[in-house]
């Protein structure tokens, strides 16, 4: 049961930070900290996984901060935060027998991540005077240490 929370909050991450999600599934495989040999996902146990999603999650927290960046709540972000969540939640959801469970899980926490996230964000940033930059950072950590916490629970 307890994996079944672990896919939903893997999807709340991918909500909040599309590439943070899948860059820590990636090195809890390569580590061996969850088992996905057999399934379609096993390609994220393979040394370059965790290294080309690593970079993607870094360059989309820089991202993150510039003006420009669209919301996250336009349709290509918002269905890539759903994949996200969904593969992640799938791959929690293998390691602990039910895939498509777990996939339906971290689809639905993606939503909750990503509306829920940008409420969150919206309302702090707006208590805080206008100042983004500090909440961003702090959704950034909160992305981070949430996902950290997940895969190390998942074994």
């Amino acid at each position: 049961m307890f994996i079944y929370v672990l896919a939903l909050l893997i999807g709340v991450v991918a909500g909040l930070r599309a590439m943070t999600a899948p860059a820590a599934i990636a090195w809890a495989a390569y580590l061996g900290w969850i088992n996905l040999d057999g399934s379609w996902l096993s390609f994220l146990s393979h040394w370059l996984a965790p290294v080309i999603l690593t970079v993607l999650a870094i360059a989309e927290l820089i991202t993150d901060q510039l003006p420009t960046t669209p919301s996250r709540k336009v349709p290509v972000q918002f269905a890539t935060r759903i994949f996200m969540g969904a593969v992640c939640g799938a791959a929690l959801g293998f390691a602990g027998g039910a895939w498509i469970v777990g996939l339906i899980l971290g689809a639905i926490g993606a939503v909750i991540g990503t509306l829920g996230g940008y409420e969150a964000r919206k309302r702090l940033v707006a208590a805080t005077g206008g100042r983004d930059l500090p909440i961003a950072l702090i959704e950034d950590g909160i992305a981070i240490a949430l996902a950290l916490w997940i895969v190390a629970y998942a074994t």
